[in-house]
């Protein structure tokens, strides 16, 4: 994949740049200390995957992101894990707070990789087209593929796509969330911020700022915080 790095601060451009020489599947095209060049370069060049900080003079990171391609990925880059809950908003592939360790780079470039293969590889225009009690069917990599209530841990909104995350698989179709959620039971399944929605029957735990299935900890957005809350939580949970 063609990658860049926008950062204002160049110790952080030059981490990021080793970080990237040390992965083989990463093709470093450009790095820009402001959001103002790296928008002229996107408008000519071929980019796969943006590396980019969050908090820099002039446009910020958060700003830069809403103008991005669709068919661009962002991975953010911060020192202030607090942003990374923004990073869900503007539908970032990840987030990774500095100083960057090379397990947690490799864990979000693969990430990464997976969905740019998966979107290379989806057709647009696809649809639920059938939903039954307990199933549906999605057509995906032209087939339709039946997919189970009990077996979605959750469904991940990516740019125009949804990343269907079941036990077993992962499955993309050419769909925003808005779409899926609307013709899914709401019992079941629950919106937690603007990316994601989530089977209620998988969680395993959650606090007051994320919910865990199994070893994925998905953040609660400020929007959705009360609905959760209301409408799963205080029908769920015994009180003394």
């Amino acid at each position: 994949m063609n990658c860049i790095i926008v950062d204002d601060e160049p110790l952080a451009r030059e981490a990021i740049e080793l970080l990237i020489d040390k992965t083989s599947e990463l093709k470093l095209i450009g790095t820009f200390s402001n959001a103002r060049a790296a928008e002229k370069f996107l408008v000519s060049g071929q980019v796969d995957l943006v590396f980019l900080d969050i908090q820099m003079p002039g446009i910020n990171g958060m700003e830069f992101a809403k103008t991005i391609s669709d068919q661009t990925l962002i991975i953010f880059t911060t020192a202030f894990a607090e942003y990374a809950l923004d990073g869900y908003e503007v539908e970032a592939i990840d987030y990774l707070i500095k100083p960057v360790k090379n397990d947690r780079f490799q864990k979000a470039v693969n990430k990464a990789l997976s969905y740019h293969q998966l979107l290379s590889n989806a057709e647009s225009k696809n649809q639920i087209e059938i939903v039954a009690e307990d199933y549906f069917f999605v057509k995906a990599e032209r087939k339709f593929i039946k997919i189970y209530f009990k077996d979605i841990l959750f469904i991940e909104g990516l740019k125009d796509y949804v990343v269907i995350q079941t036990l077993g698989q992962k499955i993309i179709t050419a769909m925003n969330i808005k779409t899926i959620h609307t013709q899914l039971s709401h019992r079941v399944f629950v919106r937690v911020n603007k990316s994601f929605l989530i089977n209620v029957q998988q969680i395993t735990s959650f606090d007051n700022n994320s919910v865990s299935i199994g070893n994925y900890e998905i953040p609660i957005g400020n929007v959705y915080r009360d609905s959760f809350f209301n409408e799963f939580v205080a029908k769920k949970v015994i009180t003394r």
